[in-house]
Parts: C-alpha cells; structure tokens; sequence
C-alpha cells in the first residue's frame, strides 16, 4: 500500500504560479512511476503529467506543455508539480497517482494508488 497526501493548492491569479507537493508513505515510493491528474467540474479526470521512477523520463499533457513541470524527491517520498502561467482553465481538483505499472503510462485506469485531491482555483 501506498498512501498520498497532496498540499499546495489555492487561488491564484491568471498568470501567477502554484506548486504542488505530493508526499508519499508506504512501500518503496521511488519503485513506482508517479503521475498528476486533474478534474473540473462537470468534466472526467485527465491525464495532466507523469514522471518515472528514476525521473529520467516526463510526458505532459499538451494543454500544459511548457508551463507545467513534474519533479520528484525520492530521498523526501515527494513528487511535484510546479504550475506557472496558469490559466482560468486549469481551474480543478488535482490527484496525485502512483503506478506499478513498468511502463510510463498517461492511463489513469492504470494507476493504482491515490490521493485525495487538492483545488487549484485560477481567477481571470
């Protein structure tokens, strides 16, 4: 089992910044490939970024493709997620995964642990 607690969300402005922290507790957190997702209201949950276990290999979704930066800590059981530029449509709750999975995966079905969610709130 592993268990994941995201921080960090709030109210931003449009163009401001947030970061994102994902702590991790359980099982070995560096074996898994970590992943950010995100859901709106009224929308299903989307793939938003992942990162592998040895973070030599990230894929972004491309709505946040050069605004967006996935990192992790092994050391500190933490991954992260650094949001600059950010739009009103980037407004959502935003989950936290963990896979076993031995390949990268954008897949949320695919994901087998998960947080409870923080909310990023961008205002126009």
């Amino acid at each position: 089992q592993v268990q994941l607690v995201e921080s960090g969300g709030g109210l931003v402005q449009a163009g401001g910044s947030l970061r994102l922290s994902c702590a991790a507790s359980g099982r070995t957190f560096s074996g898994y490939h970590m992943g950010w997702f995100r859901q709106a209201p009224g929308k299903e949950r989307e793939f938003v970024a992942a990162i592998s276990w040895s973070s030599g290999n990230t894929r972004y979704a491309d709505s946040v493709k050069g605004r967006f930066t996935i990192s992790r800590d092994n050391a500190k059981n933490t991954v992260y997620l650094q949001m600059n530029s950010l739009k009103p449509e980037d407004t959502a709750v935003y989950f936290c995964a963990a896979t076993r999975l031995v390949v990268l995966t954008t897949n949320s079905r695919l994901y087998d642990y998960w947080g409870q969610g923080t909310q990023v709130t961008v205002s126009s």
